[in-house]
């Protein structure tokens, strides 16, 4: 089974449409279109508006076009949901999603379209269990960690190290894994640190995220970099693919690669790593 890689996902505020314009020539693999955090609220129907024209437009290769909506807090929210049902969007990103309540009201109004939900509140993160939950009668696809909405309701400081939010990074990636989702980490603030980006993308790959939110168009390389395979682990699977296939290996749930014990789990890492 090839398994659509997710490596890179790239805000962009749908209100820039030069900005807008560059992504598709770029390498991420998923394209944000934000009508949320980066829209001043005077031009918000301007940028729900810029982002319809841009799913119809096309043009965006083999990268996912996701759009962000606001919330269903705000005025534009549900108006948003309704307007992008049926754009041709991949996914509908919805932000600060709190309970599974959250998830059904959009679903509502988006029909089809896969949800991605966004986890940065510290409700989410006491109802992971029941988010993740409501998937299979929602569409719900991707968590996307929100680390700055989580870290100012928290009230914590999460240095370079992210220490205070490791514990809730954790949570997402098995709450997502367990239900089928894939999970994004989330965004690292300092654009010019590229040190700090390879560490927190390092991190994140360690943690088990499918890939991390970016906010610049620098940031991409790293996160491909850093969440795809090495070669190491390319030639690693292959030779895990390869023995299980022998025919002396026939049924068996165990062998030995490299002088390592196998089990039919590593063989499913191998196959995934292989796509």
């Amino acid at each position: 089974m090839t398994v659509r890689p997710r490596r890179s996902a790239l805000f962009m505020p749908a209100s820039n449409a030069r900005a807008v314009e560059k992504t598709r020539g770029l390498d991420c693999d998923v394209v944000v279109l934000d009508l949320e955090d980066s829209v001043a609220p005077d031009l918000k129907q301007a940028a729900r508006d810029a982002a319809l024209a841009a799913a119809a437009a096309g043009g965006f290769g083999p990268r996912d076009l996701v759009v962000r909506v606001n919330g269903f807090d705000t005025p534009w929210g549900a108006d948003d949901c309704r307007a992008v049902a049926t754009a041709g969007f991949a996914a509908v990103l919805l932000p600060k999603v709190s309970r599974a309540a959250d998830l059904r009201a959009a679903h509502a109004l988006a029909g089809a379209v896969p949800l991605w939900a966004m986890i940065e509140t510290c409700s989410a993160m006491l109802h992971l269990a029941e988010i993740v939950g409501a998937a299979p009668d929602t569409g719900l696809a991707c968590l996307v960690a929100g680390t700055n909405d989580l870290a100012k309701e928290m009230r914590c400081t999460p240095g370079p190290d992210r220490a205070p939010l490791l514990g809730h990074l954790a949570m997402i990636v098995t709450a997502a894994h367990a239900a089928g989702l894939v999970a994004l980490d989330g965004v690292c603030n300092a654009i010019a640190d590229e040190a700090l980006l390879a560490a927190e993308c390092a991190q994140g790959a360690r943690y088990g995220f499918d890939g991390k939110s970016l906010i610049h168009p620098s940031q991409i390389a790293a996160a491909n970099r850093a969440y795809a395979p090495t070669a190491e682990a390319i030639a690693w699977a292959g030779r895990v693919v390869a023995g299980f296939a022998l025919p002396e290996n026939a049924g068996k749930g165990v062998i030995r690669v490299d002088g390592d014990m196998v089990e039919l789990l590593h063989l499913e890492q191998a196959r995934r790593i292989l796509g």
